[in-house]
């Protein structure tokens, strides 16, 4: 997904160009500016990407010279910014984050009547939902931009079986700007609008385009081992079995209904509540929980979701509960003790007064996933999206084996759900692809199923070297090592951390614990790229010996699973409150709307 924002100087060009492999989204945004004022300008580049994206270069060219950024370990970016801040320069961290997105933004200043090219790159490996892949590219120029250019190619060896555009851009008014054109492994979408189509989108006008484009695709399935992939070593398995009896499942249901709920939070758990037990089969079992500062049961058992059943709990009217106790780590080990690994929780946090650090740590020790919910109009559809991702188990216990094979990312997954997909990459070794045997042993409708092909040919990628399922590698290491250190403490976390630290120096990925320095030409401000956690908006690290310019925002089963919806923030006394922080949120400016005018 990228979300694309200018307030700059003319811009003479921008151009996405995104190349997808074997699920593996390299996205490149390249802009050009020129200044054509007889003074010098500053200019900013501004622009969003997916939260789940690592950046991994920054550059700009100007007046011939080219600027890279430089990615460092937090600590000694940090120390590049006091020294900066020490200089008398002004510097800080340039990115935010909304429902899904991340923001990168940075500024240079032009000479009169020259140019400026800003290219960010960013790498993604694309997760599988509902049965399909989804690159979202959203377009808010602020004026209409002469060579405006997105061109998307994907190329899958298991072959492409379906590719679709949708989004608010792909309308009747610009239509013709789109060409999408589908051969069996590969598929090619091109968005070429003209000025004039810039401004004929339902929201679009004298500003430009603004709007969603969505290009929709999945490849073609089999019910065996699924497609492995190598090149230069490594390897990339990527398995999603379809044709499997489902799971009848046993889910219950926890809902905090205390004071943070109130209004319209309930409600739309509620509306969402109605809808899920609808869509449970008649072979599937369910309880309702409720608390505020008690317990209350729906039923003290798991009952059949029959009609009747179905009907008494639409009218269950819900209770609320808040945790009595307070400490988190005795919050955390009471919870893993009760589940004792039987099955996932998976944990809902509705909008941004809880602490979904908290959840998301609950959650990760638990085999399930955490989970934000926004405040939205659509929350009640947010809630129902969600069980769907997880509605309807195919398989439990799933073991990925490799033997030939060494650091691997994750193998075991408690469950595999219809329509997502289980991705293991890792390395061959000696690159010897004669004794790399693959092998998947998992439980389905409670019988032991093994998935193996004996004569399963791993492709190749081709002779000529390519890191990209390398880099597939280290990308789903670094995100599985970063949920690992958030489980752990004391040395062990440490231990995890650096690892996924050197990682992601080593790939050059800007990570929570990692910072890209922008560099620029002499006298400029000096700008830190950080990856901020869930919940965080834009800030600045503390000025040396002054508070801080800016303040941190912390947020936020025929299997049987087990779900938390929260409103309630549970944290020390002495942690600032959200409205406290709030109310420190320094704006910066540094081109006002009549200054852009003006351009």
């Amino acid at each position: 997904c990228v979300h694309v924002y200018f307030i700059m100087c003319l811009r003479s060009g921008f151009h996405i160009n995104s190349t997808v492999t074997s699920r593996y989204a390299t996205t490149v945004i390249t802009s050009r500016v020129a200044n054509r004022m007889d003074e010098s300008k500053e200019i900013e580049f501004h622009v969003r990407l997916p939260k789940n994206a690592f950046i991994s270069k920054f550059r700009m060219f100007i007046d011939g010279q080219v600027y890279d950024g430089v990615v460092k370990a937090k600590e000694q970016a940090q120390q590049q910014y006091t020294e900066a801040v020490s200089r008398g320069e002004s510097a800080g961290l340039v990115s935010s984050v909304g429902r899904t997105l991340e923001e990168f933004k940075t500024s240079v200043t032009v000479a009169a009547h020259k140019k400026v090219t800003f290219e960010l790159t960013y790498e993604e490996l694309m997760k599988r939902t509902h049965g399909k892949y989804e690159l979202q590219i959203h377009a808010r120029p602020m004026q209409p931009v002469r060579d405006f250019k997105v061109d998307v190619h994907i190329h899958e060896e298991a072959g492409i079986s379906f590719i679709d555009v949708k989004g608010g851009l792909s309308t009747k008014a610009l239509a013709n700007a789109i060409t999408k054109t589908h051969a069996d492994k590969q598929a090619w979408v091109y968005f070429y609008p003209t000025v004039d189509q810039q401004k004929m989108c339902d929201s679009c006008g004298d500003q430009g385009m603004n709007g969603d484009l969505v290009i929709v695709y999945d490849v073609n399935r089999d019910n065996g081992l699924g497609h492995i992939k190598k090149s230069d070593g490594y390897f990339v398995h990527h398995f999603a079995p379809s044709d499997l009896p489902r799971i009848p499942k046993n889910v219950v249901f926890v809902i905090d209904q205390s004071g943070s709920m109130y209004g319209r939070k309930i409600e739309q758990t509620r509306i969402a509540l109605v809808h899920i037990l609808n869509d449970l089969a008649e072979d599937d079992h369910f309880g309702l929980i409720t608390f505020d500062d008690r317990i209350s049961y729906w039923k003290r058992e798991l009952v059949q979701a029959n009609r009747k059943n179905l009907e008494s709990a639409k009218n269950f009217t819900l209770l609320l509960l808040h945790f009595r106790v307070t400490n988190l780590e005795n919050i955390q080990s009471n919870v893993r003790q009760a589940i004792a690994g039987k099955f996932p929780l998976y944990c809902l946090g509705f909008g941004f007064d809880v602490n979904f650090n908290f959840l998301e740590k609950m959650s990760l020790q638990n085999n399930g996933v955490a989970r934000r919910i926004y405040e939205d109009s659509d929350a009640d559809l947010q809630l129902k999206g969600f069980y769907e991702e997880v509605a309807t188990p195919l398989l439990t216990d799933v073991t990925m084996i490799y033997v030939g094979g060494t650091n691997l990312t994750q193998t075991y997954f408690s469950h595999y759900y219809n329509g997502s997909e289980i991705v293991v990459a890792g390395e061959i070794t000696d690159n010897n692809i004669e004794t790399f045997t693959p092998q998947v042993v998992a439980i389905s409708s409670n019988r032991r199923i093994i998935f193996s092909n004996p004569n399963e040919t791993v492709e190749s990628t081709g002779t000529v070297s390519d890191d990209r399922i390398q880099r597939v590698w280290a990308y789903l290491t670094v995100k599985q090592l970063l949920d690992k250190e958030l489980q752990l403490s004391g040395p062990e976390k440490e231990k995890v951390k650096k690892e996924a630290m050197e990682l992601s120096l080593k790939y050059s990925f800007v990570t929570p614990l990692t910072s890209m320095v922008v560099t620029k030409p002499p006298g400029e401000n000096t700008d830190v790229l950080h990856k901020p956690k869930e919940g965080e908006t834009s800030q600045r690290w503390p000025s040396p010996g002054g508070q801080p310019n800016l303040a941190h925002l912390t947020p936020a089963s025929g299997y049987s699973g087990r779900w938390v919806l929260s409103g309630e923030q549970i944290k020390p006394i002495q942690q600032h409150s959200p409205v406290q922080l709030r109310r420190r949120l320094l704006t910066v400016q540094r081109c006002s709307v009549n200054e852009i005018k003006g351009v």
